[in-house]
């Protein structure tokens, strides 16, 4: 069955609504239902059914979750204990001397694990891997015992130095699991072998929180999947952008963090691709929070430095994503000083934003959108109980004109004006503040609520073009079914090049590549090919800051190590120290098995009109910059290849809205992608 033929589903959970694509035999079909919090397997199956699946006709599922992410923000987590080295307990408390706001002296956090929950036992390596105190196995014993006693679901073992000498650790596991209740055992050095004791211990002490709560969920949904027909491993999303087979997810939890935001990245590069556009800025706005992220030449940022929330740092590779609280669903507030506030705080799916007729109260991003003409009140998503547009004017000029001094109309202009601020300062984040010029990028704009916002950021920020594709609403799905197997190793070197043992590194990359392979032939997915990429994390001697360099292969040598670190140094400083050393500090290698898949093209739809006007389906009063203008309104599927069109303008389809500002060009280009030229 080639990828032509065969039926494969991209499904991604998010924060207000589940979507899902089906892509069969060069036809699509696409669904977007209410995320149902309480069990995200309910909001799946109802994706499925709203598209008629057939189970057991399907070839693959792709699943991008935020289960684990969400449990993590709102601490609905499973109960941890602790075992680490006797006088290191409270490493997860103490953290870095840092501060969760910039000014003020004082500040706390919640570590993972209770401090009573933290065990210590008598063992000790040093920094190079020696034994300086043997492990106590009868300590280790009573610790697994008292933490079964004190109801804990998950365990967690993080021992000193076990980056450079897991032995300790690798047998505290397996005393552990003769009495332990059940497989959710974490070493920290499988989770990762990298130095930093405080990063390394509360990487663990995540994954360890959410594996039970991704296990019950995965396993819940592949039974009910398996139940309907379907008779492969589900595939799961991971923040690094890959995917891995649903039998070995819940070992490696931590690493579907943030897999949600990094599926919609895939998505916007694989695009990028197709269309021959090299460096793109993606910007993902849903309805809970929007997602920021860059990829140069088709290649999507990838960091390990994470920090999910303040004192949570989460050091696995992930695709590198700022987020911010501002979605379609964020609520618009006035604070003690009297300013105007867009979010973090959503409505979310429940209650929603006003004019979804679920019980909402708050103004939204949302509900000044539809105020301001540029949503449609007959073509809302999930509405119970329709809202008229005077009611929701009235309710933005109660709880924010009012205080403000402004009309309905001009309190709505205000909440789309702050929610812009904040996330044309997201993109500031991911582009001016890395060295990135914004005017070298194409903004990729997508989720149910980007493509109504980006041309204003494009304008903004002096981006001059943007790329909205054929399904905006639906991209992170898409992401899913484009994605590749992909898992990631990295090991501590930190050694000055001065002193490095060049065979030692290539020792190291030849066992993470085969560890790679390894684990791919273990999933049973099928794929065309499997590559390496190989990077190295280096940093001048006395720095802290790392910065990541491409290896051209495992047969590298210390001169070329040397200056791809150089040349990168200068690329982001432009600033020479050759009178410092430079360090290699980790290496780090990502095992990609490439899948076949389905073509994009498939995504520019059927029948479309011979003209623009054509394809317009009436005309509406819009809120722009310049006041109110009477704006036609198209039928974006419909809307021909190649054809200009003019703003002002609106776009509908089934999954977002778009606007055309004044002044803007757009063309549908032969995948049925919108390319906007941004007018000055």
């Amino acid at each position: 069955m080639t990828s032509e033929t065969a039926t494969v589903i991209g499904v991604d959970v998010g924060g207000t609504f589940t979507d899902l694509v089906l892509m069969e035999a060069g036809e699509v079909r696409v669904a977007k239902v209410p995320t149902t919090p309480d069990n995200q397997a309910f909001g799946v199956l109802s994706a499925l059914d709203e598209v008629g699946a057939r189970l057991d006709r399907v070839a693959g599922i792709s699943h991008g979750t935020t289960a684990t992410t969400n449990a993590l923000l709102e601490r609905k987590i499973s109960r941890c204990g602790l075992i680490t080295t006797k006088g290191f307990r409270d490493i997860l408390e103490l953290g870095r001397r840092t501060r969760p706001k910039p000014y003020g002296l004082i500040g706390s956090f919640t570590p993972l694990i209770p401090r009573e929950l933290r065990l210590e036992v008598p063992e000790r390596v040093d920094a190079e891997g020696n034994v300086l105190t043997p492990l106590d196995e009868d300590a280790v014993r009573d610790a697994v015992a008292r933490l079964i006693a004190a109801d804990c679901e998950s365990l967690v073992i993080h021992f000193l130095h076990s980056y450079r000498n897991p032995a300790h650790e690798r047998r505290a596991a397996e005393i552990a699991a003769e009495t332990w209740p059940n497989a959710y055992i974490t070493a920290g050095h499988r989770i990762l072998s990298e130095y930093r004791e405080y990063e390394r211990g509360v990487t663990a002490a995540v994954n360890a929180a959410v594996q039970p709560i991704l296990h019950r969920y995965i396993e819940r949904l592949q039974s009910e999947l398996s139940d309907r027909g379907f008779a492969h491993d589900i595939l799961v999303m991971q923040g690094n952008g890959g995917s891995m087979s649903s039998r070995i997810v819940a070992e490696r939890a931590v690493n579907t963090v943030m897999s949600g935001p990094a599926s919609g990245v895939m998505a916007a590069a694989a695009t990028a691709r197709a269309v021959g556009g090299d460096n793109v800025i993606t910007y993902d706005m849903g309805g809970t929070s929007t997602d920021v992220g860059l990829a140069q030449g088709g290649i999507p940022a990838v960091t390990s430095e994470m920090e999910l929330e303040y004192a949570m740092p989460i050091h696995v590779p992930m695709v590198d994503v700022h987020s911010i609280g501002a979605g379609g669903g964020s609520v618009a507030w006035i604070d003690n000083a009297g300013l105007l506030r867009v979010g973090p705080e959503s409505a979310g799916a429940a209650p929603g934003p006003i004019c979804y007729g679920q019980g909402g109260t708050r103004p939204t991003m949302t509900d000044a959108n539809l105020v301001l003409g540029r949503l449609d009140p007959d073509g809302l998503l999930a509405v119970d109980e329709p809202v008229s547009v005077d009611r929701v004017r009235a309710a933005v000029a109660t709880a924010i004109g009012e205080p403000l001094g402004l009309d309905g109309d001009a309190a709505a202009a205000a909440i789309l004006r702050i929610g812009n601020d904040g996330m044309a300062g997201a993109i500031r984040m991911v582009s001016l503040a890395r060295g990135h010029d914004p005017r070298d990028f194409t903004l990729f704009a997508f989720g149910g609520a980007g493509p109504m916002h980006a041309a204003a950021l494009a304008r903004e920020l002096a981006i001059p073009r943007v790329l909205i594709p054929a399904l905006p609403g639906i991209t992170n799905a898409i992401g899913c079914v484009t994605a590749d197997l992909r898992h990631d190793y990295v090991n501590t070197v930190n050694t000055p090049l001065t002193d490095l043992d060049i065979a030692l590194v290539r020792r190291i990359l030849e066992a993470q590549e085969r560890d790679g392979r390894d684990t791919i032939a273990g999933e049973a997915v099928p794929v065309s090919a499997v590559e390496a990429r190989r990077f190295a994390d280096m940093q001048f001697e006395g720095q802290s800051h790392l910065l990541t360099v491409a290896l051209p292969g495992p047969e590298v040598t210390v001169a070329e190590l040397q200056e791809s670190f150089e040349a990168a140094y200068w690329a982001r400083f432009e600033v020479e120290l050759k009178e410092i050393r430079a360090v290699l500090v980790n290496l780090h290698t990502a095992v990609i098995g490439r899948r076949v898949h389905a073509p994009l093209s498939a995504l520019a739809g059927g029948a479309r009109a011979k003209t623009v006007a054509e394809a317009e389906t009436g005309r509406r009063r819009v809120w722009f910059d310049s006041g109110w203008r009477e704006t036609p309104v198209y039928d974006r599927a419909r809307l021909p290849i190649g054809a200009a069109l003019n703003g002002p303008a609106i776009a509908t389809q089934m999954d977002c809205t778009i606007v055309i500002e004044p002044g803007d060009r757009t063309e549908t280009d032969a995948l049925g992608n919108l390319i906007v030229e941004v007018g000055p």
